[in-house]
């Protein structure tokens, strides 16, 4: 099946996005410019063609261009196409994955949730690995502490928190997934059935 991927605005500038089908493959955050973000896509899918997006597609773009706007927008109809990557970062991602809007957690309590408690290290290397920015939104994962930790995407950790702030959450010590969840009266995410379907 063909590898496609097109560019397209955001609030924090023009995204990629490359899908295969129905599954997004890759969500490049902006490089300093087109042709770099197109660049990168390409690095990392020689074989990608620039195509006008499908319907489906369309859609996705449209869900993570209006998160980027600062409105929570459920990002969770989207599919991800996870083959070739190691069992471990499906489980990562897929935990992240569960991580609301305006929310942020520990590496260690995202561990936990990933089922691999103490790999809080390991899980930040996945993370850094994130071929799906903002739909597994590894922006949402701080440091012990509220310290800010690492971030991948062009700006490093100045993005992260851009990331966060348009979302509206203050940095500080991240609140447990589980507390965040009672205080604003949200089911658990984590046991739901989707989350061991990895």
């Amino acid at each position: 099946m063909t590898l496609s991927f097109t560019l397209f605005d955001t609030a924090i500038g023009r995204c990629a996005i490359a899908w295969r089908g129905r599954c997004v493959v890759r969500l490049q955050l902006p490089e300093d410019n087109d042709a770099k973000t197109r660049a990168r896509v390409l690095q990392r899918h020689p074989a990608a063609r620039e195509a006008a997006p499908p319907r489906q597609i369309a859609q996705v773009l449209n869900a993570v261009a209006t998160l980027l706007r600062g409105t929570p927008s459920d990002l969770s109809f989207i599919m991800i196409d996870m083959e070739g990557l190691p069992i471990f970062h499906r489980h990562v991602y897929q935990a992240a994955r569960a991580i609301p809007f305006g929310a942020a957690v520990t590496y260690g309590e995202l561990a936990r949730q990933a089922g691999v408690p103490g790999a809080a290290r390991a899980v930040g290397q996945a993370l850094a690995r994130n071929p799906f920015a903002i739909i597994v939104p590894c922006h949402r994962v701080l440091a012990a502490g509220g310290k800010i930790g690492g971030f991948s995407a062009n700006g490093g950790a100045a993005t992260k928190l851009r990331l966060l702030a348009i979302e509206g959450y203050k940095i500080g010590p991240a609140k447990s997934l589980e507390k965040w969840l009672r205080e604003n009266h949200a089911p658990s995410l984590f046991d739901s059935p989707a989350s061991a379907d990895v």
